[in-house]
């Protein structure tokens, strides 16, 4: 690991922002009877089940959970899911990304979902860090981080051995 980190959030101030995100995804479909957490793996599908666990303790819907698989370097939208398409026509689609840097990967985790018909679909990040080159929008934040772009966000969550936390290096 690089010597120059600055913590930015520890885990219980990652636990806070999942929490509201939450609500926040709450709030915003009340009256749905499913919504698909669809969650970029890796980092983005750990957050997204993060989410579906809070979900299920507050909310009267049901919480489906997509794996969207990319190959990020890829110049054409290569991607796979865990589930087939019909598990999610005609729902509300939540995309869930741990940071958003270019936008370049919801752009192609948007891309899953155009051809098939959807009620409406959200974005969720952790940390936007606001240098956007694709034309993507979040939805639900849970830091709003300006940076340089030599400077680089990491995620660690979920990782034996290791405290959640996320660090500026």
């Amino acid at each position: 690991m690089p010597e120059t980190q600055v913590l930015i959030l520890d885990k219980a101030q990652i636990e806070q922002k999942i929490n509201r995100i939450a609500y926040q995804i709450l709030e915003d479909n009340l009256d749905e009877k499913e919504i698909v957490l669809a969650g970029i793996w890796d980092r983005g599908y750990k957050l997204a089940k993060r989410l579906q666990k809070v979900l299920q303790e507050i909310a009267a819907f049901n919480v489906l959970l997509l794996r969207i698989d990319l190959e990020k370097q890829n110049s054409k939208l290569v991607a796979k899911t865990d589930l087939s398409e019909k598990d999610w026509r005609n729902k509300v689609i939540i995309l869930v990304d741990d940071v958003l840097n270019s936008g370049k990967t919801l752009a192609y985790g948007l891309g899953v979902f155009l051809n098939t018909p959807h009620k409406k679909i959200r974005t969720v990040v952790l940390v936007d860090r606001s240098h956007k080159i694709f034309p993507i929008a979040t939805d639900f934040v849970g830091l709003e981080l300006s940076t340089i772009l030599k400077e680089h966000v990491d995620v660690v969550m979920d990782v034996p051995g290791e405290e959640d936390r996320v660090y500026l290096s």
